[in-house]
């Protein structure tokens, strides 16, 4: 049992289906809508995107140029850092090299210095005993005449006799070949 709708009449056109002139209507709305995308939407995305495309490109291309750059100047600056650890070990060896040297210098210095010191020591004391040995000989040669002239009874007054009487003790104590001065020495 097929019934009709109610609201569908004999002669009612479809209520689903379309007018053929709506139908022709807006298929012509839908082309000329699909010419003017198609005529200058279209064209101004492929720009865009050729642009964009260019912009990624290009800024790819920098990145690389940058990153070729930074890699050049690491390098330069590891060859920099070598060549500067290398100076400073050159002078660092070269520092230590004339602080050996300085320090040779100032202990031949100091050699020279003590050996002054004792040579200008012994010369004083060489000519202290000089003089100690004087002062000895004469108080011991005036000693001697005293004990001489207390001895022998006679006044030995006359410096020439006195003299001649040191010098004779004098050289009876000394022994022959010299032993003495030579004792003294060392």
């Amino acid at each position: 049992m097929n019934t009709p709708m109610p609201w569908a009449a004999a002669g009612d056109p479809n209520p689903v289906m379309p007018h053929a002139s709506e139908v022709i209507v807006g298929f012509v709305a839908f082309m000329l809508l699909l010419f003017v995308i198609w005529k200058f939407v279209v064209p101004r995305f492929e720009t865009i995107y050729e642009e964009r495309t260019e912009k990624i490109e290009g800024g790819l291309q920098r990145a690389e140029q940058a990153q070729a750059e930074a890699n050049r100047l690491l390098e330069q600056y590891r060859a920099q850092l070598a060549e500067a650890r290398t100076e400073a070990a050159r002078i660092r060896d070269d520092a230590r090299a004339d602080a050996v040297a300085i320090r040779e210098d100032m202990l031949a210095q100091a050699r020279q210095e003590a050996d002054r010191v004792i040579a200008a020591g012994r010369e004083s004391l060489a000519a202290e005993r000089a003089t100690l040995v004087r002062e000895l000989r004469g108080e011991l040669g005036a000693l001697s005449v005293e004990l001489a002239s207390r001895i022998v009874g006679e006044a030995l007054a006359d410096e020439a006799r006195r003299a001649g009487t040191v010098e004779r003790f004098l050289a009876e104590l000394e022994p022959p070949d010299g032993q003495a001065a030579g004792a003294g020495a060392r």
